[in-house]
């Protein structure tokens, strides 16, 4: 029996609560260990599943937040192989690195924010607040990040600022790759849904500076989450 044979036959017991985020970071650290090395071939989503006892799906998703990491690859009908012994901390999102998305975001979402609040309409509230509702009652991660996605866009609507609206359309996909990654690993579901709910209020309300504020948190806290799963900030 060879090394990788004697680790999956040594069975691994895992809180059902985090599975993905345990199976995730054994992972990692066996590949920052080097027990994986660069260029080698993890082992398939069936042998992790059946040594961590947790379904495909679970791994899966550990799978997938290695790969935004740039720790691996996976190659269409292959596998999924180790890319490098160290993390990546310039982590992308297609064109984007976390660091440009943060960057942009701080500038463009909490000003969106702050014009929302002053020109939102009874429908746009309604739409906000319908949606909030949706994602706090909303158990399925992948649907959930689609959500989160959305809540974002009608923001930038309700600002009535088409520039906003545009440079929200375009990194969309990015900021629903970071919002997988995040209500994967950080957790950080519950906790967006209850700045979200914040947000709506302050919108609400009519408060350009509360909204700004709110915003703002929101967004400092997605950026720390962020910094303690690679371990520092994206700067």
């Amino acid at each position: 029996m060879n090394d990788l044979e004697s680790w999956l036959s040594d069975p691994a017991i895992l809180s059902r609560k985090s599975a993905s985020e345990l199976v995730f970071e054994e992972l990692r650290n066996l590949i920052l260990s080097g027990r994986f090395a660069a260029g080698s071939k993890l082992p398939s989503e069936a042998k992790l599943a059946g040594k961590y006892g947790v379904s495909r799906p679970i791994v899966r998703e550990a799978l997938r937040s290695l790969q935004i990491l740039g720790l691996t690859e996976t190659r269409t009908g292959s596998g999924t192989y180790v890319l490098a012994d160290s993390g990546n901390r310039d982590i992308r999102y297609g064109n984007y690195s976390a660091r440009d998305l943060m960057e942009a975001r701080a500038f463009v979402e909490v000003s969106a924010a702050g014009w929302a609040a002053l020109r939102r309409s009874d429908d746009d509230l309604s739409r906000l607040l319908a949606l909030c509702d949706r994602m706090e009652q909303e158990e399925n991660t992948e649907i959930w990040v689609q959500l989160d996605s959305d809540f974002h866009g009608l923001i930038a609507e309700a600002s009535k600022n088409a520039v906003f609206c545009d440079i929200i359309d375009d990194v969309r996909e990015a900021m629903a790759q970071q919002s997988g990654l995040l209500t994967i690993l950080g957790p950080r579901r519950q906790e967006s849904n209850e700045e979200h709910r914040a947000i709506i209020e302050a919108i609400r309300r009519g408060s350009e500076v509360e909204a700004q504020l709110a915003m703002e948190i929101h967004l400092r806290k997605v950026e720390a989450a962020l910094g303690r799963i690679i371990g520092s900030e994206p700067r």
